[in-house]
């Protein structure tokens, strides 16, 4: 039987040891990406500094820069996901830009299909397109026009016209939510556009089978991952699809400190903040402590088919956002 490597703690140290594994013929795995979500304001800033946090970014061999996407999230916030994404693209020549996510169903799909053409040609290969439904603010969705109850099924057709329009095909679309003739988007992408489909829900995840290139899961456990890419590749053979969607990753809100309370300390305030709950509500999904501590956190996701992480670090010390997800990364590595 070959063997794997396993992160353990001894005497306050991450380390990795070979255990066994009875699947003789499990391909070896590659090492898993990391990706972080920059300061929020980091845009609003004087240009230089936006510049000198994503060169940081790729010096120090993270895989992607993330953004997030919103229209008008509790009372007004929001900063339009794909606008956040050719911004950053413009702003460093290399780093891939990941929306996580971008509320498709709020949009029109060709108008969004456009777009996304749109970037890929002035930042050929670098978006990585993760879409989801929302809904921690219904009046949000209501606000653009969109009855709430409907947000799945919307998705489902936005999310087959966006294909197809990347694909080159011309769609005709007598639909639920969109009536299409003949629509086209041209140029097509060179690169495929990869779409993940991000949501918790066995629905999100039969979505992601049906539609995607991967899954996107947040709040979860490695336990829950590992039977939701079970779930997605049934889906996917259920679909007809030759090949099931393998680029699965997980969002993750983290805290780096050198101790676990100063850690906690920055994360809880920022996460309650932005969703309005008590930070107990996600603690038991959020590692906190040094960079060591988060690592030993996610390597059970990497053993249950998590191939990248978006991180969402809270730190008030803005180089190690970026030093403390490399140092995952390094760590990560190892598993």
């Amino acid at each position: 039987m070959p063997e794997i490597l396993k992160p353990v703690r001894r005497a306050g140290v991450l380390t990795v040891v070979p255990t066994r594994t009875d699947d003789a013929s499990k391909p070896p795995s590659k090492p898993a990406r990391v990706g972080i979500f920059p300061p929020q304001d980091l845009l609003e800033q004087e240009p230089g500094v936006a510049l000198s946090f994503l060169s940081g970014v790729a010096m120090e061999g993270l895989d992607h820069i993330c953004c997030g996407d919103h229209v008008s999230f509790f009372g007004g916030m929001g900063f339009d996901g794909l606008v956040q994404a050719t911004a950053l693209t413009m702003l460093q020549a290399t780093l891939p830009v990941y929306t996580g996510v971008y509320l498709l169903p709020l949009r029109h799909p060709v108008l969004v299909a456009r777009q996304i053409a749109d970037l890929a040609r002035i930042a050929p290969g670098r978006l990585i397109f993760g879409v989801g439904i929302g809904g921690e603010d219904r009046h949000e969705v209501q606000v653009c026009g969109v009855d709430p109850a409907t947000r799945g099924r919307r998705m489902d057709e936005c999310l087959a016209v966006v294909r197809q329009l990347l694909d080159g095909k011309a769609v005709t679309l007598p639909g639920e939510f969109f009536d299409l003739e003949e629509a086209v988007i041209a140029p097509v992408p060179a690169e495929p556009v990869p779409i993940i489909v991000g949501g918790r829900s066995d629905a999100a995840i039969r979505r992601a089978g049906r539609f995607g290139d991967g899954w996107l899961g947040i709040w979860n456990s490695p336990r829950r991952f590992s039977a939701a890419v079970i779930l997605a590749n049934e889906e996917a053979a259920l679909a007809g699809r030759p090949t099931p969607p393998s680029r699965h990753a997980m969002q993750v809100w983290c805290g780096f400190a050198d101790t676990k309370e100063a850690a906690r300390a920055q994360l809880a305030p920022a996460m309650e903040s932005f969703y309005q709950l008590p930070f107990e509500r996600f603690e038991r999904y959020c590692p906190y402590g040094t960079p060591e501590d988060v690592a030993e956190f996610l390597a059970p996701y990497v053993e249950a088919g998590c191939g990248e992480f978006n991180l969402i670090p809270q730190t008030s010390d803005p180089d190690l956002m970026i030093t403390g997800a490399a140092a995952v990364k390094k760590l990560l590595a190892r598993v």
